[in-house]
């Protein structure tokens, strides 16, 4: 949960950081801001995504090559 709320708040303040006008003439976005908002947060999410995806295939590969070493050892240690 800590992770999502923290993966909220960098995005929420990226993205006001970004498209949000400083004037703050009215309490409501303008159109533009709102497409600017919709796009952040989309480009953000699926950049978030694709980063898990790589991160979780590095997890899987370090943990297929501990398996393999693992069981390299136990050969080793059965040979004896």
């Amino acid at each position: 949960m800590e992770m999502y709320t923290n993966l909220f708040n960098k995005m929420a303040g990226t993205c006001f950081e970004k498209c949000a006008s400083r004037k703050h003439k009215e309490s409501d976005l303008a159109l533009g801001e709102m497409s600017c908002a919709d796009r952040c947060v989309s480009k953000y999410l699926e950049s978030h995504e694709k980063v898990g995806a790589v991160l979780q295939k590095a997890n899987e590969a370090q943990a297929k090559m501990q398996q393999s070493q693992m069981e390299m050892q136990n050969a080793f240690g059965a040979g004896r």
